[in-house]
């Protein structure tokens, strides 16, 4: 047994010196390079893109040319570091009236997207994600409209402090109004839930959410960690752990794509219009009344009346996709326009100076027609 393990041994060294002289004898051919094995998180999120580092055996390797075309403008950096420039939405080729076919954005989900707002369609309108139109009057006895506005200004510059993602601005605005639809506050702890439902829209959101520490110190310590926690706990049991909702966010994106049509670059000011006028929603109780997909397409008919003036904003590719007509629009459309105007919530400037900013094209400082025609209200004819 012995003898035979000293001959495979004798056996192997035998064949790597013939190897070795066979490679000195053709040194055109070099050995091939060892391969590092590649731990799962080096891994990048364009690998799969690369048909070099596939199997054989993967299906999707198989009947695709060598150098297949990278998809335009896809992006591996989490939504709460990219820049203004980097979130707006691509609008890609589009070669058909089918705003879906060219999306190059994975988040669009071109294939099924038609069936996503059809459920986020519905699912806006349950009682149960709706905040009550008129809780103010009918719940609050010690919180205003106003007060809520001073409160939303606050949490704009708190989630630029902290950078977060604007769908968990939204969010946290949902869910403080949909709370006060349903139970009472005190004008003293009325901050304490707006620190609460953000760090509730954190974790829902972002991929590295604020400790409860860093809400405390952005009240300069008002409220202690526990209160923030037992805040925290309310909020969840009154609104039944029902946590996700549609935002305007949520139909905003889809929505400026539909007005941009078959363009193939984004307008960049468009888009930053759009969401700084839907921010100032935000700001103001009468919208809450309104559904989030009404004040997303109200944003967009009032965006392309701000860059167009003289263009009739809505066409019947819009009139589709968003379903709604001109004159369902009118009374969101007029509200939000007032804000712009600066004829409500004048004192309330914290999105304003946020969208003065260069990074987000100035926005802030376009006006709109003082009076919008009355025909651009009229409903459009199909073509």
């Amino acid at each position: 047994m012995a003898n035979q393990e000293n001959c495979m041994r004798v056996t192997r060294q035998s064949a790597k010196r013939r190897a070795a002289e066979a490679m000195a004898e053709n040194p055109q051919h070099p050995p091939p390079p060892n391969k590092r094995r590649v731990v799962l998180g080096e891994i990048s999120s364009n690998v799969l893109g690369n048909p070099s580092l596939r199997s054989c055996s993967d299906p999707r390797a198989r009947g695709r040319s060598r150098n297949p075309a990278k998809p335009i403008g896809s992006s591996s950096i989490p939504a709460s570091e990219k820049t203004p420039e980097e979130d707006v939405v691509g609008v890609g080729k589009v070669v058909s009236d089918d705003i879906d076919a060219g999306s190059d954005d994975p988040q669009m989900c071109g294939p099924y997207v038609a069936g996503i707002y059809e459920y986020l369609r519905n699912m806006e309108q349950e009682e149960k994600r709706r905040p009550q139109g008129d809780y103010m009057q009918r719940m609050q006895k010690d919180v205003s409209a106003n007060m809520r506005g001073i409160l939303v200004d606050w949490l704009v510059e708190l989630a630029e402090e902290f950078k977060v993602v604007s769908d968990t601005l939204y969010l946290t605005i949902s869910h403080i109004d949909r709370y006060l639809s349903l139970k009472p506050i005190n004008r003293q702890k009325l901050q304490l839930l707006g620190v609460s439902a953000m760090l509730i829209a954190s974790k829902y959101e972002e991929i590295d959410p604020k400790p409860v520490e860093k809400f405390c110190d952005m009240t300069e310590n008002t409220y202690t960690k526990q209160e923030v926690v037992d805040m925290e706990a309310d909020v969840l049991k009154t609104l039944s752990y029902e946590m996700g909702n549609p935002t305007v966010k949520s139909f905003l994106r889809r929505f400026t794509r539909v007005a941009q049509g078959n363009s193939k670059n984004p307008n960049l000011q468009f888009e930053f219009l759009g969401y700084y006028l839907a921010e100032l929603s935000l700001l103001d109780y009468g919208c809450v009344r309104f559904l989030p997909s009404m004040v997303a397409a109200s944003v967009v008919f009032l965006a392309k009346i701000t860059t167009h003036p003289k263009k009739h904003p809505w066409n019947s590719s819009l009139q589709s996709y968003t379903g709604y007509k001109p004159s369902d629009l009118k009374e969101c459309v007029l509200r939000i326009q007032d804000l712009q105007l600066d004829r409500r919530g004048g004192s309330l400037v914290a999105i304003r100076n946020k969208y003065k900013q260069h990074k987000y094209k100035c926005v802030s400082t376009l006006t709109s027609l003082s009076e919008i025609p009355a025909s651009y209200f009229d409903d459009v004819r199909e073509r």
